[in-house]
Parts: C-alpha cells; sequence; structure tokens
C-alpha cells in the first residue's frame, strides 16, 4: 500500500551566515530570472558586517528545497528606529518564487517576525506586493529604475546615447584622463575619497567604508571598482556590481572638478565598454526618485524610466517610519550637511549611515 502524499511545506527563518545555508540560497537566486544581486547572500551577509544590521531570510522550504525566499536587514537605528528591510542598503529585493508557488505566506511571517523582533516597520523593495493586504502601502510612484541593452560595439554605443549627451561624453574623451579597473587597495581609497565627498555635496551621510570592502570581498569577480582620474588624481569612480550578464554602477559620483571635466560622462561611458568586454548585455542604471535631477540625467543617457514597487507595513499602533532624504522633516538637516567639512561629514557620516539602510 503506498504511503499517503504529505505536502512538507515549512516556513522558516534562515541564516544566510551559514555556510550550507548560504550555498543553498546563493543556487536558489542564480538560477531565478528574476534574482537581483540584493537577493544574494552575499549581499546580506556583507551589509550585515559592515553596519553591524542583522541579516537574515525568510523561506518556504520542502526539505532543503527552497521554494520561496524574502532576504531582509534587521536594522536598528536610534535615528530612523527599526525596521527590516528587503533588503538592506539595496534597490530591490522582496519575495523571490518558483513561477508556480504563491509565497504570499511570506508577508503574514514577515510581519510576525518584525514584531518578534520589536521592529515596527517593514520595508519592500520590488518583487510580488502585498495589494490590499492590511496595514501595508504599496507605491509605485516614488521611484523608477533605468536599465537598457548594451550595443555591440564601441561605436555603436556611442551613436545610441541621444546627441546633446554624447556630445558630453566625446569631450570627456577628449580629455586627459586615465581610467583604470580594479579592486585593489588603491582603486577602494580612490573610490572612497570621491563618493564621500560626492554625497557630502548632495547632503547626505556617508557609508562606512566597511560596506564598500565587504562587498568587493563578498562579490569577488562580481564587483568592481572603474575610476577616472586627472594627473594622479581620481575624479569620478563608480563601484558596479554584475549579475546575470547585466551590470549595474551601484555606488558612483564625482569631485567638484569632474563636471567641468566631463569625468562623470566618460566614467558611464567607459563602464559600458568594460561591462561588454565582461561580457555583459544590459546596464542597469539603477533607481533614481521621480521627478528628481538624477532621474533626468539618466534619461538624458537614452534611458526610459520605469516605476517601480515598493510596500511598507507599520505596526498597529506605531508611527510611520521616515527616512526619506526628500521630506520636509530632513531638509534643515541636508541643508546643514553640506555645510559640514569634509573631514567631520567623513567621521560623524558612517555612524549615521549605518542606520539608513
Amino acid at each position: 500500500m503506498n504511503a499517503p502524499f504529505r505536502l512538507a511545506r515549512d516556513l522558516a527563518v534562515l541564516d544566510p551566515l551559514d555556510h550550507s545555508v548560504a550555498e543553498r540560497l546563493e543556487a536558489f537566486v542564480s538560477a531565478h530570472p528574476e534574482g537581483t544581486p540584493f537577493h544574494r547572500p552575499a549581499w546580506l551577509a556583507a551589509v550585515g558586517r559592515a553596519t553591524s544590521n542583522r541579516p537574515l531570510v525568510l523561506a518556504v522550504t520542502d526539505g532543503d528545497d527552497i521554494l520561496a525566499m524574502l532576504p531582509f536587514l534587521e536594522v536598528h537605528s536610534p535615528l530612523f528606529g527599526r525596521v527590516m528591510v528587503s533588503s538592506g542598503f539595496g534597490v530591490g529585493g522582496g519575495v523571490l518564487a518558483r513561477s508556480s508557488f504563491d509565497a504570499s505566506c511570506l508577508f503574514a511571517f514577515a510581519e510576525e517576525q518584525a514584531l518578534r523582533r520589536s521592529c515596527p516597520t517593514i520595508e519592500l523593495r520590488g518583487g510580488p506586493l502585498p495589494e490590499g493586504r492590511s496595514g501595508w502601502r504599496v507605491r509605485r510612484d516614488s521611484h523608477n529604475g533605468f536599465a537598457a541593452g548594451l550595443a555591440s560595439d564601441d561605436e555603436a554605443q556611442l551613436l545610441w546615447i541621444p546627441r546633446k549627451q554624447r556630445a558630453e561624453v566625446r569631450k570627456g574623451l577628449a580629455a586627459h584622463l586615465a581610467v583604470t579597473v580594479g579592486r585593489g587597495e588603491r582603486d577602494r581609497a580612490a573610490h572612497y575619497a570621491v563618493y564621500a565627498q560626492s554625497v557630502r555635496n548632495l547632503g547626505t551621510p556617508v557609508f562606512p567604508s566597511a560596506l564598500f570592502a565587504e562587498v568587493l570581498n563578498a562579490f569577488g569577480d562580481d564587483a568592481d571598482i572603474l575610476t577616472v582620474w586627472e594627473g594622479g588624481n581620481p575624479v569620478a569612480s563608480v563601484l558596479s556590481l554584475y549579475h546575470q550578464q547585466t551590470v549595474m554602477p551601484y555606488w558612483g559620483g564625482g569631485t567638484f572638478a569632474a563636471r567641468g571635466l566631463r569625468a562623470n560622462d566618460r566614467m558611464y561611458f567607459e563602464l559600458m565598454l568594460h561591462a561588454r568586454q565582461r561580457g555583459c548585455v544590459r546596464f542597469d542604471f539603477g533607481r533614481s526618485k521621480a521627478n528628481s535631477g538624477a532621474g533626468e540625467f539618466k534619461k538624458n543617457w537614452g534611458f526610459e524610466p520605469q516605476p517601480l514597487g515598493y510596500a511598507a507595513w507599520t505596526a498597529p499602533g506605531a508611527e510611520a517610519r521616515d527616512a526619506d532624504p526628500t521630506s520636509d522633516r530632513h531638509t534643515a538637516r541636508i541643508a546643514l550637511w553640506k555645510k559640514l567639512p569634509l573631514p567631520l561629514a567623513n567621521a560623524v557620516g558612517p555612524w549615521i549611515a549605518r542606520g539608513l539602510a
């Protein structure tokens, strides 16, 4: 007599810092067409170590088989409160499930875990969203994504860029600038110097240097730094992630001198060429707030904005979290931060930025 069929599916909290668990998760993400760098346990572990926040993955399992996952960073900040973010310090994340599996049970599981961990807020960035579920707010008007295919050769890539922006790129190509790509200490130091100045000028606290180092170490060949130099000084630099034949320039910026030199324009064009040589077929310019200057810059390059879906849950009776740099609450703080001396901003910024996620 045949044994009765049993559907052995369980909700589980998985530790991405456990080597065997990480291997299973990496295999699941790499095989999934909608997987992102921010679903990878390598990302979760790296940002967790660098920011002293706890990474975890909520999953539906069938024995050792993963049917669905929802990655989180559990963030505790004295300034911005406690929150579970999917994925922390990323622009993507959310539920990742097999196509035939309904993973909506993970939303209720996430609420339960958030309450257990004294986190009154959950934020999801992408993936299937909890439409109509009590306590959740779903938005598709706050951020846009920008991505496009790479051209077949260098000249075609240049001609793909709209005429006005192409003229800026040509100026950058004509300038006396050098370009390097690497992952070594010189690359890391140059990138952090440029990035710290860039975000200070925008009124944003800089992330700890350990965050960039941990991501580079965890991703190995799936991450690198491209830097543009003028006379031995770094003027523009970007740390990029590579996933499923896609390049994502993720943390990038330029110094005050970069604009006049068109160093940022040179940087992104050189990255397109470098990524194609690596075998990439797609350039993901990341997200920008709707109607922002950064979004307009990406549209000038020929990228069409695509609305992104985000969701936030607030526990009953709790106050909604506000870490939006464009909100009225933070306007005065941003204006003040822009005026700070760079050494002071670099000293204080990482402590604040650990809680921004």
